[in-house]
């Protein structure tokens, strides 16, 4: 039974959807392994932003090479991973770096990445470090770059979130909708399915308007637009998603005391910062072309 099937007549139903009636699983079994389709959303993504960046630098303006790109493409993947994992145990879970499990050494369980956790703000950190080591190593403008690279974010912010409904994680606030779903580990109260909504928000919808931009406007000769608009988009959807979110379980007083959840107030740096380098972005003329450096040709 398709998703959408499962979900079309359960919502016109009087009680509520319950997650385990949709078929889900959180991967594929291989007997021995288990591919998790949280690990293929996270490789997803980073495979198709790699190939739609080979693909906007063959267009005019690029301030990068296909060499820029391929470096980018593995010391971005390294602070996505790396970025996420830390950020998550620090913001969300510092359990993480002390606890363990019987028979292993104590921190092996913030290298279980496969359980999940994985901070959206701490992986923005090293994916900004990465950038800035290649630009730095490469010559090139950080700005630019960051334009580029901000465009194909949001592919795995769509992939990311459909897994983590997949994994029927991440549930959403207790709610009365028509669309309210009951998840494991959720209790018997339905809840929106907040995964859906950030797909929708934090994914889809920012990717329609980057891209947008990119190819139909002159948004990418404006150093900063592009990355401006992600900062406040992102920042803009994680808010708003935030507000149907269940907060995790030990920042639930934190966010009853402080009136927002941890992500909601990570996020508002982000919705000034995207103000602000905007504002730096409009403020400036537009350039007329790329800023590749060109590599000195060898002698005969």
């Amino acid at each position: 039974m398709s998703l959408l099937a499962a979900i079309a007549p359960a919502a016109g139903a009087a009680s509520p959807i319950h997650w385990e009636d949709l078929g889900l699983r959180p991967g594929i079994e291989l007997g021995f392994f288990t591919l998790r389709f949280y690990s293929l959303a996270y490789l997803g993504g980073l495979l198709l932003a790699y190939w739609h960046l080979s693909k906007m630098i063959k267009a005019p303006g690029a301030p990068l090479a296909q060499r820029h790109a391929d470096d980018l493409f593995f010391y971005c993947t390294l602070g996505v991973i790396l970025g996420g994992r830390l950020g998550y145990a620090m913001f969300y879970d510092p359990s993480l770096f002390t606890t363990t499990t019987p028979g292993t050494l104590v921190g092996w369980n913030l290298l279980r990445l496969w359980d999940g956790g994985m901070s959206f703000h701490g992986g923005l950190v090293g994916v900004l470090l990465a950038i800035t080591w290649v630009c730095r190593q490469g010559g090139l403008s950080f700005l630019r770059v960051c334009d580029y690279i901000a465009v194909n974010v949001p592919f795995g912010m769509f992939l990311g979130r459909l897994a983590n409904f997949i994994n029927g994680e991440l549930w959403g606030r207790v709610s009365d909708v028509p669309w309210a779903m009951i998840f494991p580990g959720g209790g018997p109260l339905a809840r929106h399915p907040s995964q859906l909504y950030q797909a929708a928000l934090e994914g889809a919808l920012l990717m329609a308007v980057m891209l947008y931009l990119f190819w139909r406007t002159r948004a990418r000769y404006r150093p900063g637009l592009l990355v401006g608009v992600f900062t406040l988009g992102i920042g803009l959807a994680r808010f708003i998603a935030e507000f149907f979110r269940e907060p995790d379980a030990q920042l639930a007083e934190f966010a009853r005391q402080t009136g927002l959840s941890m992500g909601q107030w990570l996020t508002i740096p982000l919705i000034l910062l995207g103000l602000v380098v905007m504002a730096y972005a409009l403020r400036r003329p537009p350039e007329a072309s790329g800023t590749v450096p060109v590599e000195p040709r060898a002698e005969p």
